[in-house]
């Protein structure tokens, strides 16, 4: 994993709209991170990257971790499409553990979309706890924490 550069916006978006365009249908409009604004999070270094293969330029996944003061929020898992299924989700939120903890946090949080079928199974199974759901901005999440060790 590794921060993601100023030039790479383009690519980020690309992997995102992959990602999740299989939602659409599900969420009934396209899901929140597909418009995130992809240039201002690498500009404030919550964007993280992780490289398809050295030298290719193609990006295999990436993470937003926003620093919330007290604890990390994991604000946008993406998995390009062709490296779905292969650990690269468990791995980004492992990734976003350890910088939860390096920076002295005992928590991380997260949300999804009550659509999002598969996510509210997975999380769990990593250790996350429904925390509460909520409307915002016509998309009905729901809310994750998971407590972290030492």
């Amino acid at each position: 994993m590794r921060r993601a550069r100023p030039d790479e916006a383009g690519a980020v978006g690309a992997l995102v709209e992959a990602a999740f365009s299989r939602h659409i249908e599900a969420v009934g409009q396209r899901p929140m991170p597909m418009d995130d604004d992809h240039a201002a999070r690498i500009a404030a270094g919550e964007q993280y990257v992780r490289d398809a293969d050295e030298g290719s330029g193609a990006l295999a996944s990436s993470i937003v971790l926003v620093d919330n003061g007290d604890h990390l929020v994991v604000n946008n898992v993406a998995v390009a499409p062709a490296f779905q299924g292969h650990g690269l989700g468990r791995a980004l939120l492992e990734f976003a553990e350890y910088e939860a903890r390096r920076r002295g946090f005992a928590e991380v949080r997260l949300h999804t979309n009550a659509a999002m079928a598969d996510n509210l199974v997975m999380y769990p199974r990593l250790g996350y706890t429904e925390t509460g759901r909520e409307t915002q901005s016509g998309f009905h999440r729901v809310l994750f924490v998971k407590t972290l060790d030492g």
